[in-house]
């Protein structure tokens, strides 16, 4: 909606004159099912005599009334803001309103549960929604204590930030359907940033436990699910995540843990995979397991839980100023997540898998021509939300994992400790965290933040390896080179491996760690030793940097990869000649050979899935035009003879059938997806339950061998929202132009659907063996742009604008209207033009690509 941006400008000046003690809000959430009614009571210090506003996305401003003299909302509320004048030095200011509950994720949604018919609730606040269900100052550094009371439905669960109180039941008959009401009184939270207050509310399951925090206190914990899912729910393997998480995380800090309790809720039509609401989490239902899943979403969800308990500390404890440093946040708990799943479960590997994804998704952001510091402008709002990006999470993590290498991991830990303890409830800067850590290490990172932090791009190492005739090597040079875009040269801390082939494996008979700094950086301690069959840099994975191989290294890896021992270290290869590709030095068709070659063997789940999805990508758009369907068609076929090769009932096994799936349409053996579908073929071990059918469904329809009957008939056996959800990236994926009208229809040309069918719909759009299909939406895509960004909220303009972008055309017609459509809209919003730069970013990256393989 037009005006509910907040500029930080804006937020400084409102900061300067205003200080928050307390709100009061009480909510009515039994009043139906379009609004409810919100009344807000806040106590705050301001300026005698300024004014200022707060801010309330209402439906209806029913009263305002500030210090005890009433307003009129028609004067002073737009529906967005409330104007506050001529404010006191004490002030109290009570707002009536009714809020609008959402379906797009955002604010107060909520869902009916198409299994049984009941309603959910919870909220999303994050970034700046929390004034869609009551009057705030929105902004993270005007903390205050919250006190939630809340009427709803009497048998339902009413969960905040807060231990649940027992309710005052209503007497039966209060509303005309004569269902029996409640009200639940929380007690005020501590001083918190209004982004991490919650409510959930509905008639959930739920599971619970407790533990002992580290001061002794007694820390009750729930894990909460729809009704309809909880047969489904291992609330006690989240328990026992959740317990290994809070000993790690309180030995390391050196800090208890802060709030009161610890509730995990899994919810359904979520933007996100979780939210760290103080001591009421919030994470998608994805997590909660109805059918088989990969290993690497297994181990996906152990690294949320962590990443989530993290930010108790970092982020709720403790919490940024303003949103320039949303990436503080992220990314220490995507760096303490990692290294607590590592070193306190029994996902040992996941700096493997933080390498094979995290890095990945961070690598591939910092090559954008959107890519920015670390430390990014944060103008307003709308910054913000784009900056949720693989910059702020994945790339900030990595810098991290380099930065405890620099000052060494004790003294990382002893800084950040520190930091918890001067800073508990307040505010700061990332001045404040470094400063902390240099007192922890000694070392001076002024030098280094500047480096790392405020400037872009990522470096390219290389080695430069001399030897004699007998093998010895005379000289060993570490190169360093930037993009001309982005020069910065940085310091490294990284590590070299010598590896050998030894009884038919590549294992590392030798490593050294050092500091890498200028364009060229001389190695020594190398110098004489006997040249390895394979020399591989930033071994271990400490440095934030892409690598190269060699030419004699990467010939002995792309003979033997699969007989890399160390999955880190194979990792790291694969990475490396994937990054090659992408940068069109090393061609679609050889990659696709290499990963046919030797993926059978991968052992890393989360590894294999992301190499499963580079080849379907390589395949479909960095090989050139004229093989890409011979390609295709010999990736899916490959991914078939994999899985029927593959040991029955292993994660390797499901990941190939379900990549077969996934491009089957493409390939000879769609006879045998059928008989997967319907049973008359079988694979030992393999269970085609109700998520996999879908898939298998999805890909049928894709290959034109099933429809709407078929569709209509799975559907009627699961009558599930994801059974919904399934139903319509199947429609969507029916390969006729109808099949696409009707898709893009159904999202653009009506407002009703809810966020994840917007996801599915999308990504079942833009599949299409024959592309062609997709042609005459280049017109339609860039014709929406500018309405659908003006009438549609961010979370559900964002998915449309990115999902339904006709990248699988892969050609320049797209390239030419992408920047036609830039040029003539330069006054469009950043954030919609930095969509539609990424995209077509992507297409150009695939023409080089494809100009390289046709060599």
């Amino acid at each position: 909606m037009p005006g509910e941006n907040l500029t930080r400008i804006e937020a400084e000046e409102r900061a300067a004159l205003v200080s928050v003690r307390d709100y009061d809000v009480v909510l009515d959430v039994t009043t139906g099912p379009e609004v409810f009614r919100s009344q807000t009571t806040v106590r705050f210090t301001a300026t005698a005599g300024a004014s200022t506003f707060i801010d309330a996305i209402t439906a209806a401003v029913h009263s305002v009334t500030l210090n005890g003299a009433p307003l009129d909302p028609a004067e002073v509320s737009d529906g967005v803001r409330i104007q506050l004048p001529n404010l006191a030095a004490e002030n109290e200011l009570v707002v009536v309103a009714d809020g609008r509950y959402m379906n797009t994720g955002e604010g107060l949604h909520r869902f009916v549960d198409p299994a049984d018919g009941e309603v959910y609730l919870y909220t999303q606040f994050e970034v700046p929604d929390s004034r869609r269900m009551f009057a705030v100052f929105e902004q993270p550094d005007l903390k205050a204590e919250f006190k939630f009371t809340v009427t709803a439905p009497s048998h339902w669960q009413v969960i905040s930030n807060q231990p649940t109180p027992e309710p005052e039941l209503h007497p039966s008959g209060r509303r005309a359907d004569d269902v029996s009401t409640a009200t639940w009184a929380f007690e005020p939270t501590p001083r918190m940033s209004s982004y991490i207050t919650a409510l959930i509310a509905g008639p959930y399951d739920v599971v619970r436990d407790e533990l002992t925090s580290s001061d002794g206190r007694v820390i009750p914990l729930g894990v909460f699910s729809r009704k309809s899912l909880s047969q489904y729910l291992d609330a006690d393997y989240i328990f026992e995540k959740t317990k290994q998480g809070f000993e790690y995380f309180e030995a390391k800090f050196d800090v208890p843990y802060p709030f009161a309790k610890y509730d995990q809720l899994f919810v359904p039509e979520y933007n996100a995979g979780a939210m760290e609401n103080a001591g009421a989490v919030t994470f998608t239902e994805v997590y909660v397991f109805r059918s088989k899943v990969t290993d690497a979403i297994k181990e996906r969800r152990v690294v949320t839980i962590l990443h989530e308990l993290a930010h108790m500390w970092f982020g709720d404890l403790v919490t940024m100023k303003w949103w320039n440093d949303l990436w503080l946040n992220e990314s220490f708990a995507e760096w303490a997540s990692t290294i607590a799943t590592a070193e306190a479960t029994e996902w040992h590997h996941a700096w493997t898998t933080f390498n094979s994804m995290e890095k990945s998704w961070a690598y591939r952001q910092d090559q954008l021509p959107s890519t920015h510091p670390i430390v990014a402008e944060i103008r307003d709002l709308e910054d913000v939300l784009v900056n949720f990006d693989g910059i702020t999470y994945a790339k900030g993590g990595s810098v991290l994992k380099q930065l405890a290498a620099w000052v060494g991991i004790e003294a990382f830990f002893t800084g950040v400790s520190a930091y918890f303890k001067k800073h508990a409830w307040g505010n700061t800067t990332l001045a404040d965290l470094l400063g902390e850590l240099e007192v922890a290490s000694g070392r001076d990172l002024s030098a280094w933040s500047k480096l790392w932090l405020e400037t872009a791009g990522v470096n390219t190492l290389r080695p430069e390896i001399a030897t004699d005739d007998a093998g010895t090597i005379t000289a060993f040079t570490v190169l360093q080179s930037a993009h001309p875009d982005y020069p910065t040269i940085r310091p490294h801390r990284a590590a070299i491996g010598f590896y050998n082939l030894v009884d038919g494996a590549l294992v590392r008979e030798h490593r050294v760690e050092l500091d890498i700094d200028g364009e060229r950086t001389d190695v020594a301690e190398l110098v004489g030793l006997a040249r390895p069959d394979l020399v591989l840099l930033n071994d271990d994975d400490l440095a934030y940097a892409k690598i190269r191989l060699d030419e004699a290294s990467q010939q002995v890896a792309l003979g033997n990869l699969s007989k890399i021992e160390d999955p880190l270290a194979r990792a790291l290869v694969w990475s490396s000649i994937w990054d090659a590709v992408r940068d069109a030095e090393t061609s679609a068709s050889d990659y696709l050979d290499l990963v046919l070659g030797n993926i059978a063997s991968e052992t890393e789940s989360t590894t294999l899935r992301i190499i499963l999805a580079n080849a379907q990508l390589a395949a479909s758009s960095y090989v050139t035009p004229e093989h890409r369907s011979d390609a295709r068609r010999t990736l899916a076929d490959g991914f078939w003879q994999l899985a029927r090769e593959a040991a029955a009932g292993s994660d390797a096994q499901f990941q190939f059938v379900k990549a077969f799936a996934s491009i089957a349409e493409a390939g000879s053996h769609v006879d045998d997806l059928a008989g997967l579908f319907d049973g008359s073929i079988t694979l030992d071990g393999l269970d085609v339950d109700t998520d996999l059918g879908w898939e298998l469904l999805i890909a049928l329809v894709a290959a034109g061998r099933a429809g709407d009957a078929e569709i209509d008939a799975r559907l009627e056996s699961d009558k599930t929202a994801t059974g919904q959800e399934s139903a319509a990236h199947a429609r969507a994926a029916t390969p006729t132009a109808e099949g696409k009208q009707r898709a893009w229809a159904s999202v653009i040309d009506v407002d009703t659907a809810t966020n994840s069918v917007v996801r599915t719909t999308a990504t079942g759009f833009v599949r299409a063996d024959d592309q062609s299909l997709l042609t005459p939406f280049i017109e339609r895509y860039f014709g929406m742009l500018d309405g659908i960004w003006k009438s549609r909220s961010y979370a559900i303009a964002e998915k449309l604008v990115d999902l339904l972008y006709p990248a699988p055309l892969a050609n320049r017609a797209l390239v030419d209207a992408s920047h036609a459509w830039l040029a003539a809209n330069a006054d469009a919003a950043p954030a919609l033009r930095r969509l539609v730069v990424e995209n077509v970013a992507g297409v150009e990256r695939a023409l080089a690509a494809q100009a390289r393989d046709a060599q």
